[in-house]
């Protein structure tokens, strides 16, 4: 039985891809309003089974404020379901020490991997 898709075997569909960048996006969202208990929900769900949101919110600090300005989908593997995203965002200091406030506002692109469990993207944490 086949599916009806707009994408090859082996690729993302048009809306497996919009879902996965409306994702990324929404969690970039909740880091930049540094709701960590938010961005902690958008973890796979086998990480979150291990680590308590009290947990995650320790590996952040509120020292540095973020800007999403774009993401990129740069890679699926259909067999593993697993996607590659470049998260560009512009970094500050939050709060404006003399030597932090000198370097400005600092563009970065964070290469991400995101995980298609059971029909959804979930942030795949990196050790």
């Amino acid at each position: 039985m086949a599916a009806c898709t707009d994408a090859a075997p082996g690729e993302l569909s048009a809306k497996q891809k919009a879902r996965l960048v409306e994702r990324v996006e929404q969690r970039w969202q909740a880091q930049a309003a540094k709701d960590w208990d938010k961005a902690w929900e958008f973890t796979t769900p086998n990480y979150r089974s291990v680590f308590p949101k009290e947990l995650y919110r320790n590996n952040f600090s509120f020292d540095v404020d973020w800007e999403l300005t774009g993401v990129d989908v740069l890679n699926y593997d259909a067999q593993a379901a697993v996607a590659s995203v470049a998260a560009r965002v512009m970094s500050s200091p939050s709060r404006h020490r003399q030597s932090a406030s000198k370097l400005g506002t600092v563009p970065s692109v964070i290469r991400e991997k995101w995980l298609l469990i059971d029909g959804e993207w979930w942030y795949s944490v990196r050790d």
